[in-house]
């Protein structure tokens, strides 16, 4: 594997090149082993990835927890080199229900200081709101992430799935390092507006859904069953004919990547990395067997002429149905 780092826009901190999200390991997608999640936490730092993101949501607090023990029982140089992103702000109920987003300052404090103890840290890498709350202006929640940063309690602010008018009223708040969003081969919408908006202002963007929650890594079928607690099994990408017609997409990408040798994981992961040294992918390996097929990427060269192959195989909108369902969709900018 070729070591590799980015830096999160102008004002934030050198990182690997891919990151490692842990959402699968605590809700969403089915039932997770809990030793093999941990161990290929410990696996991924030993590999020299150091950017680790979570969201105070995942599991209710259970994400943050499984972070915060894999930290303490990782040796210490490994554990030292951990930056830690943090998404806040979607509201849960008892029954796993979302009840939308609460972006103002005093909720801002009060979800950092429960992320501190259960992360078991004493300053958050990266803080950002998950979505934005419309009842809140976006000022009012980032000026509260940077009183974080001045008490020294968070290091960095970020975004969240926002559209270019709040990423620059962000931005003239407070520093910005990064824009998570999703961004993969069959989810290109940032391009139009979204990415030269990032890159006016300095900031990089950190790709989750880089596989497309699975869809494209080239392990999915159609005769697949997903579990009631699974994500995918409501996702208008993963239904019917949707799923047919993308999963006819990843036969045409494995083509490819048949002919370079590598897997069609490895190859939707390096066109992510090929699209700028200001985007850092991150892959949501939930067990050591799937992060080390990810990391491969990182060796993966693509020619001019493999680009081409790769655009003429799966265009941009080419993916059939949205990648959220539409009450979800209505919670995110574009």
């Amino acid at each position: 594997m070729t070591t590799q780092t980015r830096t999160l826009g102008s004002t934030g901190p050198q990182v690997s090149a891919l990151g490692l999200g842990c959402m699968g390991m605590s809700a969403l997608y089915g039932d997770a082993d809990r030793a093999e999640s941990i161990a290929t936490i410990h696996a991924a730092l030993e590999a020299g990835i150091t950017l680790v993101d979570t969201g105070d949501f995942y599991g209710m607090g259970h994400n943050e927890l499984l972070i915060g023990e894999a930290l303490r029982t990782a040796p210490a140089a490994r554990r030292e080199q951990a930056l830690v992103s943090v998404k806040f702000g979607a509201l849960r109920d008892p029954d796993g229900g979302w009840s939308g987003y609460d972006g103002r300052p005093a909720a801002v404090k009060t979800f950092a200081a429960y992320s501190l103890q259960r992360l078991g840290v004493d300053h958050l890498d990266v803080y950002r709101i998950a979505r934005l709350d419309p009842a809140v202006p976006i000022e009012e929640t980032v000026g509260a992430i940077a009183e974080l940063v001045e008490k020294g309690y968070v290091r960095h602010v970020g975004l969240s799935e926002v559209g270019a008018e709040t990423i620059r009223r962000a931005a003239a708040t407070a520093p910005i390092c990064d824009l998570q969003i999703e961004y993969s081969l069959i989810s290109r919408g940032i391009e139009t507006e979204i990415l030269p908006t990032t890159r006016e202002l300095g900031i990089s963007v950190t790709a989750y859904g880089v596989l497309s929650r699975g869809l494209i890594s080239g392990h999915f079928s159609s005769d697949r069953q997903l579990a009631a607690n699974d994500f995918r099994a409501h996702s208008p990408r993963f239904q019917g004919e949707n799923l047919q017609h993308n999963l006819n997409l990843v036969e045409a990408l494995r083509k490819i990547a048949e002919q370079k040798g590598v897997s069609v994981a490895q190859i939707a992961i390096a066109w992510v990395l090929s699209r700028g040294d200001d985007i850092v992918p991150l892959v949501g390996a939930r067990t050591r067997e799937r992060l080390a097929e990810s990391l491969g990427a990182l060796d993966v060269t693509l020619e001019a002429a493999d680009l081409a192959a790769i655009e003429e195989a799966v265009p941009a909108d080419a993916a059939a149905g949205g990648r959220y369902p539409a009450a979800q969709m209505a919670h995110i900018e574009s």
